[in-house]
C-alpha cells in the first residue's frame, strides 16, 4: 500500500481504508500539525468530515485539528479550544474559543488544545464512554502520570520571553 513518507524517509504513513470503506464512524479524530490548513478547503477530507459528522457519536480533534472542523463548519457557534497560537484562527472560523483550556467539551464535540492535551482529552472521553474505572485503567495502562520538569507548557506559566520566542515565529501570529 502507498503511503506518505516524511522528508527523512524514516517515516510512512498508509491509509488502510478509503473515506468510502468507513462512511459512519462512531467516533472521528482529526489531529493537528503542518498542513491542516489545506485540508480546510473544499475537497475529499472535508466533504467527508460533514457527512461522517452526520451520524458519529463523537467529533473530535487535537491541537490545530480544531481548525479543519471549524474550516468544515462543524464547530460554527461552538466552544472549542485548539494550539494556544491559533485561538484567533479557531474565533475567525466561527468557534467560541476556550483559551487555557486543556480540552472542551460542547455536546458530542470534543476539542484539545496541544498535542499533550490530547491524552488529557482521550482519557476525559474514556471515562463517558466506559466509566471511570475504565479510564483509569486506561491511565494507568499508559503510565500517564505527567510531573514535568518544567512550568512551561502554557503561555500563562512559560516566562514571558519564552512565549515571544514562539509567537515571533508562530505563521498562526504573522496571520492576525
Amino acid at each position: 500500500m502507498q503511503g506518505v513518507t516524511d522528508d527523512t524517509r524514516t517515516l510512512t504513513l498508509a491509509a488502510q481504508a478509503s473515506f468510502a470503506d468507513v462512511p459512519h464512524p462512531d467516533i472521528v479524530l482529526v489531529p493537528g500539525g503542518p498542513g491542516q490548513a489545506a485540508e480546510m478547503t473544499p475537497g475529499p477530507l472535508r466533504q467527508w468530515l460533514i457527512e461522517a459528522d452526520k451520524t458519529s457519536t463523537w467529533t473530535t480533534s487535537v491541537c490545530t485539528g480544531a481548525l479543519v472542523l471549524a474550516g468544515a463548519g462543524l464547530l460554527a457557534g461552538r466552544k472549542a479550544t485548539t494550539y494556544w497560537l491559533a485561538q484567533d484562527d479557531l474565533r475567525k472560523l466561527g468557534a467560541l474559543p476556550q483559551p487555557g483550556e486543556r480540552y472542551v467539551f460542547d455536546g458530542k464535540y470534543v476539542t484539545a488544545a496541544g498535542v499533550s492535551a490530547g491524552i488529557d482529552m482521550a482519557l476525559a472521553l474514556a471515562g463517558r464512554i466506559v466509566g471511570d474505572e475504565g479510564a483509569q485503567r486506561i491511565q494507568l495502562g499508559i503510565e500517564y502520570d505527567p510531573q514535568p520538569p518544567y512550568q512551561s507548557g502554557s503561555p500563562a506559566t512559560a516566562k514571558p520571553g519564552i512565549v515571544d520566542f514562539f509567537t515571533a515565529r508562530s505563521r498562526f501570529a504573522s496571520q492576525a
